[in-house]
């Protein structure tokens, strides 16, 4: 049997998953990280992306939004901001916050906080991404 790496992603509200896997990827802030049985213990801040995972011979996904990754040598835990599985996540519902967050930034108003407009927008994008919808309207 190949060696497994036991994945385990928490929000403050609720624990999303927590299963064996032959493999984890991460949007660390630095950018994507591949993560195997036996990896090197590390601690990366996660950026709002997509998780994905193997377990099994399928491929699963997840949103997260932000938070921390540690990674032990038989262990990954995730403390994300937020994490939605792939089968979950309301596509109308994630499209129309990206179209928000979209229009907001293209207003240039004044009164638009645009940090907080492309953190809409990057978190709606990881949604849709996660869902396997990746092509904003434009």
């Amino acid at each position: 049997m190949a060696a497994r790496i036991e994945l385990e992603v928490l929000t403050p509200e609720r624990g999303v998953f927590r299963g064996p896997v032959d493999a984890v990827v991460v949007p660390g802030r630095e950018g994507l990280l591949g993560i195997l049985p036996r990896h090197a213990p590390m601690l990366v801040v996660l950026r709002p992306g997509v998780v994905r995972y193997r377990q099994e011979g399928q491929v699963g996904r997840m949103a997260v939004s932000g938070g921390v990754c540690q990674v032990l040598q038989d262990r990954v835990l995730l403390l994300a901001d937020t994490a939605e599985l792939a089968q979950n996540i309301d596509v109308l519902r994630a499209q129309a916050a990206r179209d928000r967050a979209l229009s907001r930034l293209r207003s240039r108003s004044a009164h638009i906080d645009e940090n907080r407009a492309r953190a809409a927008f990057e978190r709606a994008m990881a949604r849709l991404r996660a869902a396997g919808v990746d092509r904003p309207n434009r």
